[in-house]
């Protein structure tokens, strides 16, 4: 609540003016004093939960709503909806003693020249739990980044709603009406139609929890912010656990529980990651996105690229060196590198053409597809669908994970969901196939009329060599004189037939390449599929997945 005698004397100047004997007949000859009550409500609005619950706010290394507004986006372009709404108390003059603010601080402003639509919680008033008008400007930003086709920034702290609830005498109103709409159907609406960015500025819990997962992309905070269905209190009242927030949901849980995808060491940088991620996404599903001027040549070719590749398979490499060479230099913008360890996603830029990438990471598992790297795989999948991304598949697969852990988490479950979503893609595919492919999983690295390319590197086959050696003849090898010589002899033998020469022969693949063209044929594929693009914006449609 925000009182006269905690602001500035230009209140008290305009209370005076309205309250002098020589104002009363402007008063009745126009409409100045409603005009100064509507001004004077703005600016106790833009006071927030006033100096002491600022300087609270601050004191925790934290920045207001609107001052997080003012870092993200151009200046002078924040165009706020919704400034004067709250509520007033007044004396019996008609003067007003305090204003309440809604807690929710929405607009439209600007990132590159773009429009968006930004929005978040104030957290000095009522700890962000929303008042009122809170809640409505809340859902209305949703609502205005749908209707204007935008994509949404939220910038959140705080939990959902109070157990307090609505007090006063008399009968209330409950629920909402049968025939409303359903609540949260804008949320849904908002995914399936813009770009949806969502950052944990501070604690956020309940609805705000809610928001933050339904979101293309979202960052939180280190040190400085939790995301949680329900904050210490209550899971201690109703589970008997202490904990601290940051034990329930710091940033160490969720960039490995999925929940978050990257995290920030600053304010400052999360506003950066919101800012570059935008940068590769549409303004909406009915527009592509932008393709900048590239200046990194479309025909580099880099000599690192001819022996990265081990010869012995067992000797793992850097697939996000592999990346960085063959995208434009400095691109490659990756997403939830903490999250499903196997798998590699991204967005990055081809003769600053705007694609998504997806590869496995030998160093985890050998990259094989568990059930978080299957999930964050198929996500990867869908939201370049969505907004008519083209892919760049990097194959390394060794197949599904196995063993116990892979069998309680359902990893073929989730497995053959990335594999559906793969094969269900509407969007240009390119795989490379540089080093193997093994198993069912291998499904999930191609979709209908994929461009392949594959490396001397490649190989492929039902299962890995050593693997299947070991499985087919393991009685061979049991009755040898030297069964480990054995075992050299036949994965030895295997190994020549699965050269990709054949491939290249049978017309398997459509090129088998130098490592070091990889970066031009790509170059030459994107050229390629710029026109099909124009024909994908819009809605897309799924059928039911594993």
């Amino acid at each position: 609540m925000v009182a006269y005698r905690n602001k500035r004397c230009l209140f008290r100047v305009v209370k005076c003016l309205l309250h002098r004997n020589c104002f009363k007949r402007v008063q009745m000859m126009s409409w100045h004093k409603e005009v100064y009550e509507i001004e004077l409500r703005r600016e106790l609005s833009r006071q927030q939960g006033g100096e002491e619950s600022i300087d609270i706010q601050h004191a925790k290394g934290r920045l207001t709503i609107r001052e997080r507004i003012s870092s993200l986006v151009e200046k002078d372009t924040f165009e706020e909806h919704g400034e004067g709404a709250g509520f007033a108390e007044k004396d019996k003059d008609g003067s007003i003693r305090s204003f309440t603010p809604a807690n929710y601080v929405v607009g439209f402003g600007n990132i590159a020249g773009r429009r968006i639509v930004v929005g978040g919680e104030d957290f000095t008033l009522k700890g962000g739990s929303p008042n009122g008008a809170g809640l409505r400007k809340s859902v209305y930003a949703e609502e205005l980044a749908v209707q204007f086709r935008v994509p949404l920034v939220r910038m959140l702290e705080g939990g959902g709603g109070s157990v307090g609830g609505s007090s006063g005498p008399g009968p209330k109103t409950v629920g909402s009406p049968v025939y409303s709409e359903p609540r949260f159907g804008i949320i849904a609406q908002a995914m399936n139609e813009v770009p949806v960015v969502s950052g944990a500025m501070g604690p956020v819990a309940g609805f705000p929890a809610g928001r933050m997962v339904a979101s293309h992309f979202s960052v939180m905070v280190r040190e400085t912010s939790q995301v949680m269905v329900a904050g210490p209190a209550l899971v201690e009242r109703a589970l008997g656990l202490s904990m601290t927030k940051e034990e329930l949901g710091g940033w160490k849980i969720h960039t490995r529980s999925g929940i978050v995808d990257n995290v920030a060491d600053s304010e400052e940088d999360a506003f950066g990651q919101m800012r570059r991620f935008l940068s590769y996404m549409p303004q909406n599903i009915w527009q592509l996105p932008e393709r900048t001027h590239c200046k990194d040549d479309p025909e580099r070719a880099e000599d690192k690229l001819i022996s990265i590749i081990p010869r012995d398979g067992r000797i793992p490499f850097d697939m996000r060196e592999v990346i960085r060479l063959i995208m434009d230099l400095d691109s490659f913008f990756e997403i939830a590198p903490d999250y499903g360890h196997g798998q590699i996603i991204g967005l990055a830029r081809l003769d600053g053409a705007v694609v998504g990438v997806i590869a496995n990471d030998c160093k985890h598992f050998a990259g094989a597809m568990t059930a978080d790297g299957s999930q964050k795989a198929k996500r990867m999948m869908e939201l370049c669908d969505m907004f008519h991304i083209p892919v760049v598949n990097f194959l390394d697969e060794p197949g599904f994970m196995i063993g116990p852990d892979a069998e309680r988490s359902a990893a073929i479950k989730y497995g053959m969901s990335a594999v559906a979503a793969a094969v269900q893609s509407t969007v240009p595919w390119a795989t490379i196939a540089i080093h193997k492919s093994f198993g069912v999983a291998s499904a999930a690295h191609f979709a209908p009329n994929t461009y392949k390319l594959a490396w001397p590197s490649y190989e492929m086959g039902a299962l890995p060599v050593e693997g299947g050696v070991a499985v087919a003849y393991h009685r061979e090898i049991a009755n040898a004189a030297d069964p480990e010589a054995k075992r050299r002899e036949l994965e030895e033998r295997l190994m020549e037939n699965r050269s990709p020469f054949p491939m290249m022969e049978s017309f398997a693949v459509h090129e088998l390449i130098d490592p070091r063209q990889t970066r031009s044929r790509l170059c030459r594929w994107i050229e390629w599929v710029q026109p099909l693009l124009e024909e994908l914006k819009g809605p897309v449609k799924w059928g039911m997945r594993p």
